[in-house]
C-alpha cells in the first residue's frame, strides 16, 4: 500500500496543501505547534474515520471555517483508492465520507481503503491505561481489516446501550422485565462473534509480538498477550453469555447497568510472566508498546497481503538507539510518515523525503 497524494483544505492550521509523499520514509520536521502532527492525524482519519487526538470534528476544522476536507489517494494491489472526508462545523452535523465519487452511507464502508498503523506517545496507555484502551487497540486493528467485525461491534454497542436504558425503566416499573429478553439475545449473538475474533487475533498477535520483543531485548525478555474474558474457555460463548445475563439481571436492575459481557474484557500484557502495567519499568513498557506496534504491522500485512502505511507521531525521540535501530530495520520496506522536531531524532533510521513544517506551510527539502 502506498499513499500517492494527500490534500488538506481548511484542516487544522492548513488553509490548503497538497503533499506527494515518497514511497519510503517521509519526515515532517519543525518546531512544536507548527502542524506536523496534523499530517499524521489526517492520514489516520482516513484510515479509521476518527482522530486519535479528539472526538470533536470542530477541532479539526481551521479557525472560523465552516468545513474542513481531507483527501487521500492510495495505490493497493487491486488498484487506486480515493477517500475524502468532509468535516462540518456544528455538533449536529456528521462527517461526510466519499469513496471515490460515491458517498458512503455508513462509516464502515471506509475501512480497507487505507490501512495504517499509528504509533504515538499516547500509545503507552495501551499498557498503562485501563481495559478500554486495550480493547480499543484490538477493535481498531480488526475493524480496519473487516467491516463485518466493525458492524458486529456496532450492533453490540447499540444493544448494550438499549439494554441499559431498559434497565433504568425496569427499576421504576418491574413489569417491564420481559422486555430485556430481546436485548440479551442481541448482546449474546454479537458478543459471541466479537469475542471469537478478538481471541483469535490476540493469540496470533501474542506470537508475533513475542518474536519482535525477543529480537528487541536480545532474548532477555518474553512478552505474552492473553485475552481475559469470562467466556475465554467456553465452547458456546453465546449460550454462556445468555446464562450470565439472566443470572445477573437482578443485580443489573439494581445498578441500572449491564455488568457482564465483552465490554468488560481485557488483554493481559506480560513480560517474563509479570503484568507489564503493574511491574514493568518505563523502558519495559515502551519496549512492549513498540513490539505490539511491530506485531500489528505484521498482522495487517499478513491479512491484507501488503504492508499498511506507518504513522510515527513524535516517537523517535522517545526511543533509545537500540529501539530506533530495531524500528528502522522493520520499516525499510514500508511507506512511513514521521514527525520530529530535530533530524537527529531519526538516528540511523534514514532520512527519506524531508518536509519542513512552519505555521501550516510545507516546504520539501
Amino acid at each position: 500500500m502506498k499513499v500517492d497524494s494527500l490534500i488538506l483544505k481548511d484542516f487544522r492550521n492548513y488553509e490548503g496543501v497538497q503533499i506527494t509523499p515518497g514511497p519510503g520514509m517521509n519526515v515532517f520536521i519543525g518546531s512544536n505547534a507548527q502542524g506536523k502532527t496534523n499530517i499524521v492525524e489526517a492520514l489516520h482519519l482516513c484510515c479509521v474515520g476518527r482522530s486519535h487526538r479528539t472526538s470533536r470534528d470542530d477541532e479539526m476544522i481551521r479557525w472560523e471555517q465552516p468545513f474542513g476536507r481531507v483527501t487521500v489517494r492510495a495505490a493497493q494491489q487491486d488498484g487506486t483508492h480515493e477517500v475524502t472526508i468532509i468535516l462540518a462545523r456544528g455538533q449536529k452535523k456528521k462527517k461526510n465520507i466519499k469513496i471515490g465519487e460515491r458517498k458512503a452511507e455508513r462509516i464502515g464502508e471506509l475501512f480497507g481503503h487505507l490501512c495504517g498503523v499509528l504509533f504515538s506517545p499516547e500509545d503507552l496507555l495501551i499498557i498503562k491505561g485501563g481495559p478500554a484502551e486495550r480493547r480499543r487497540f484490538l477493535d481498531m486493528l480488526l475493524s480496519q481489516l473487516s467491516t463485518v467485525y466493525f458492524y458486529h461491534l456496532q450492533r453490540y454497542a447499540k444493544a448494550l446501550s438499549e439494554r441499559n436504558a431498559v434497565l433504568r425503566e425496569v427499576s421504576q416499573k418491574p413489569s417491564l422485565r420481559p422486555t430485556l429478553d430481546p436485548w440479551d439475545e442481541m448482546l449474546a449473538q454479537y458478543g459471541a462473534e466479537v469475542a471469537a475474533r478478538r481471541m483469535e487475533a490476540t493469540e496470533h498477535l501474542s506470537r508475533l509480538a513475542a518474536s519482535e520483543h525477543r529480537h528487541l531485548t536480545d532474548g532477555k525478555e518474553e512478552l505474552t498477550l492473553r485475552y481475559v474474558s469470562a467466556f475465554r474457555d467456553t465452547e458456546d460463548v453465546r449460550q454462556k453469555m445468555l446464562e450470565q445475563l439472566f443470572a445477573s439481571r437482578e443485580d443489573d436492575i439494581r445498578r441500572q447497568t449491564t455488568g457482564c459481557g465483552i465490554h468488560r474484557d481485557d488483554i493481559s500484557i506480560r513480560i517474563n510472566g509479570k503484568e507489564t502495567r503493574v511491574f514493568g519499568s518505563q523502558g519495559q513498557q515502551r519496549s512492549a508498546v513498540l513490539s505490539l506496534k511491530m506485531a500489528q504491522l505484521s498482522f495487517m500485512a499478513e491479512r491484507k497481503g501488503e504492508n499498511p502505511i506507518l504513522l510515527l507521531d513524535d516517537v523517535m525521540s522517545e526511543l533509545d538507539m537500540n529501539r530506533r535501530l530495531a524500528l528502522g530495520e522493520r520499516i525499510s520496506q514500508i511507506q512511513t510518515f514521521v514527525t520530529c522536531t530535530d533530524i537527529s531524532d531519526l538516528g540511523d533510521t534514514g532520512n527519506g523525503v524531508l518536509f519542513q513544517v512552519e505555521k501550516g506551510m510545507l516546504t520539501q527539502k
